[in-house]
Order: structure tokens, then sequence, then C-alpha cells
């Protein structure tokens, strides 16, 4: 990538990326729009992710501070990194169900599997694919299968699911029905996301080196 286009990515295009999966992290569409601020225990997933990030070095925050890059750069390294931190967190505040016993286990799950993956040495494709099957399974749990316990309407789905989860009180698991549309713009987001993360500058060849060796 030419200079001028990796400065761009860095200035323009990667925070307005992240800005936008957090502005759509939050939105909730129902009888009216809303936006949701995250709870607070997004914002400890989102610390969590934060790390796992730069520890697969998904992130490399060398890579976009340092002092031979010039002040500006550096500023605009700075909001490439809080723009990524904002849109973990958010995606969190849009994967988790809003209430009742899904809340508790998504966030018991999520909570775990970032420990675990924090405590080990992930690569940077790693890390990726790892973040893309986790988030598409939490999109399919809360937007298809909580959504269709959730519909009022009923349907195919709601009817087998009921089936498979015979005994099981309903009231715990049912959520807020939420308009199509939040689905989509949810699917979007998490496509934004994961396209932001592979769009980030890769870390740099000796940092890569004095990672290795400390191991």
């Amino acid at each position: 990538m030419s200079r001028e286009r990796r400065g761009a990515t860095e200035a323009v295009y990667l925070p307005l990326l992240f800005l936008t999966v957090a502005l759509l992290g939050g939105l909730r569409v129902t009888d009216r729009v809303a936006l949701v601020p995250p709870p607070l225990f997004a914002l400890v997933l989102g610390m969590l992710m934060f790390g796992v990030l730069v520890r697969g070095r998904v992130l490399a925050p060398e890579r976009l501070m340092n002092a031979s890059r010039s002040a500006l750069e550096n500023l605009n390294g700075l909001a490439v990194i809080l723009a990524t931190f904002c849109a973990s967190t958010q995606i969190f505040n849009l994967m988790i169900p809003e209430s009742g016993l899904p809340f508790l286990l998504f966030n018991v799950f999520l909570f775990v599997l970032l420990l675990n993956t924090l405590a080990g040495a992930p690569d940077r494709l790693s890390v990726l694919r790892s973040l893309a099957v986790v988030v598409g399974s939490a999109f399919t749990l809360k937007f298809i299968v909580l959504a269709a316990i959730s519909d009022p309407g009923g349907g195919a789905l709601k009817r087998m699911l009921l089936a498979l989860l015979d005994g099981i009180t309903l009231g715990t698991l049912s959520q807020t029905p939420l308009h199509a549309a939040t689905g989509y713009v949810a699917f979007a987001t998490l496509v934004l996301f994961l396209a932001g993360l592979a769009m980030l500058p890769p870390p740099l060849r000796h940092s890569v080196a004095l990672i290795k060796s400390d191991q």
C-alpha cells in the first residue's frame, strides 16, 4: 500500500468506519428508532476485546503512534485506536440480548471466551477468524433464534423451537420484539466491524520479531 493510501486509510476510512459501527451498534428499531447506550459490562468486554486485538497483533499501537511519525500522523493513529475501542464496545452492545437469562449467559460466555483468548498467544489471522465465528454465532442466536422465540405472531421456526425447548419457561428467554430492519442493520454493522479490523495496518516486522523472542 502506498504512503498516500495508507495515510487516507488511517485518517479517514478507519475512523469513519469504526465510528459508524459505534453508532449503529446502539441503534434499536421497534415502534420507534432509539440509540441505546452500552451496559457497563459491555465496557468490560470491550476492554477485553481491545486487549485481544493488541495481543493478537490485529491492532498494533506502535504502528499507529511512534516517534518517527509526525504529530498529525500520531493524532490520526490515536483516533483509530479510540475508534476501535468504541466500536468493540458497541459490538457487544449490539450482540448481547437485552434482558433475562440470555443476557446473563451471553455475558458470561463472552467474558470467559475473551479471557481464554487473551491468556493464549494467538496470531493475527487466528484472532480474525475467531472473532468472525463469535460474532456470527452471536448474531444467529440473538437475531434469528431469540427473535423467533420472541415473535408474538409465531411461525414455523418458533413452533420448532418451542418443541425443542419443551419444559423451559419462555419468559426467561423472550426479548422485546424488534423491527425486521434491526437484524439487517446488525448484520451490516458486524460486516463493517470485521472489515475494519482486517484493514488495520499490520505490526512492524521488527515488533513481531521482538514479541516472538520474548515468548
